[in-house]
């Protein structure tokens, strides 16, 4: 089946050779587009799998800390009826686990090195249904023996306080006990039966494990302060949290995993839209560098032009001829873009160590990062308008000096040639 003559023509302009000067140029500023395309896409494929990574990787380190939903006695105190708030949270269809727990904070002191640390009182037995760092540390947790004030700190809360298993910490309880001599803090000795490591360094340089009774007894409370809950799909978390919030008998205070580190969540999206942005500028500027090179390639080819017009072509065939070249080039660099693209996004968490090594610096410091590798996460959702994007500004980009082609006057054209 023959091609119509728009397509082949359009094509053959693509690929033209370099037979003169003029013929070269063209050919090198052409090539400049096509690649300018192509690094711009595969530029925003890269940043927004990064970013999306990133996310990724953080959301679901913390969530192996803290549960998708949390539910908070009145005004911060203990839950009036521990039994009834398990029975009713249970009964949502989306919970499939549900433990008690203390949080409080403190001080802990080892001699003279005294670190600030939220302590959280916890049912060893209970709180593998909640978190994923509980199931992965459960022989630690296990250590939490009920009236042994035992403890268990976070991997880097162990290492600034130079503490191990066996260790003995000094923990300094808020509120103080009256006496004749005045407030004098209220003490405890902890002994050090492990350490756990999240992943996450927010928690692991300042979050302490507690059996649940002992930190009732240090907090003098009467009761847990809360219950903490996982879902079948952490995405509905919200939802849950607003039909709890209805559902429970009591003024209770109920927040989910997306209202933690709710600013940290927000902050990553408005600078994903603002990247995405900047860096389809680059492919617009590289898209509308088609305009250069056709208005050259029309100035070239008004003879050529003008005999199609002479044979029979109509205005329209001529802009489809030059429509088709700077589509080809757009389409090209698009594909090449995105091959590019893919191939650094889904092999990033090689190509950085190498890097890395090879320049004996750490790009993501674990202090700063609050991870220590780049991750990627490729979605369909962003790289699809990218593509969509950038084929689109090639388009445009082709219709001025296609109209400019087909706007030429064959017998002016024609006059000296």
């Amino acid at each position: 089946m023959a091609l119509p003559y728009e397509l082949v023509l359009g094509w053959r302009y693509t690929r033209a050779g370099r037979s003169t000067r003029r013929n070269g140029f063209i050919s090198f500023i052409s090539g400049v587009s096509m690649l300018g395309i192509a690094l711009g896409v595969a530029a925003l494929i890269i940043v927004l799998s990064v970013m999306n990574g990133f996310q990724k990787e953080v959301r679901d380190r913390m969530l192996g800390v803290v549960s998708h939903v949390e539910v908070y006695g009145p005004g911060g105190g203990a839950l009036p009826d521990e039994q009834r708030t398990l029975s009713e949270v249970r009964r949502n269809p989306e919970v499939i686990g549900a433990a008690p727990f203390v949080a409080a904070q403190s001080l802990l002191a080892r001699g003279d090195d005294m670190r600030g640390s939220i302590v959280r009182g916890i049912d060893p037995k209970l709180e593998s249904q909640v978190t994923d760092l509980a199931a992965a540390s459960q022989s630690t947790l296990d250590k939490l023996v009920p009236g042994q004030f035992n403890i268990v700190l976070g991997v880097e809360l162990a290492r600034a306080m130079g503490v191990r298993a066996g260790d003995a910490v000094t923990m300094i309880a808020p509120g103080g006990e009256v006496t004749p001599a005045g407030v004098v803090p209220r003490l405890k000795q902890m002994t050090v039966v492990g350490t756990f490591d999240s992943g996450h360094f927010e928690f692991d340089s300042g979050l302490a494990l507690v059996n649940i009774e002992d930190a009732q007894k240090l907090f003098r409370l009467d009761g847990p302060t809360g219950v903490r809950l996982k879902l079948r799909d952490l995405n509905r978390a919200p939802e849950v949290a607003a039909q709890l919030t209805r559902t429970l008998s009591g003024d209770f205070l109920v927040r989910d995993w997306t209202q933690q580190n709710r600013s940290w969540f927000a902050a990553v999206q408005l600078e994903k839209r603002m990247m995405f942005i900047i860096l389809t500028l680059i492919v617009a500027v590289a898209a509308f560098n088609l305009v250069s090179t056709l208005v050259m390639t029309v100035t070239d080819k008004k003879a050529d032009i003008a005999i199609l017009r002479t044979l029979g072509a109509s205005p329209s065939s001529i802009m489809g001829i030059f429509v088709v070249q700077g589509a080809a080039v757009g389409v090209i660099g698009t594909l090449a873009g995105l091959l590019l693209g893919l191939a650094i996004a889904f092999n990033i968490d090689v190509i950085v160590p190498a890097m890395e090594h090879a320049l004996h610096a750490s790009f993501l410091p674990k202090d700063i990062y609050l991870i220590n590798r780049m991750p990627s996460d490729p979605q369909s959702g962003d790289i699809v308008p990218i593509a969509v994007i950038s084929l689109v500004l090639a388009f445009v980009a082709t219709l001025y000096p296609s109209w400019r082609a087909s706007r030429v006057n064959p017998a002016e054209a024609l006059r000296y040639e």
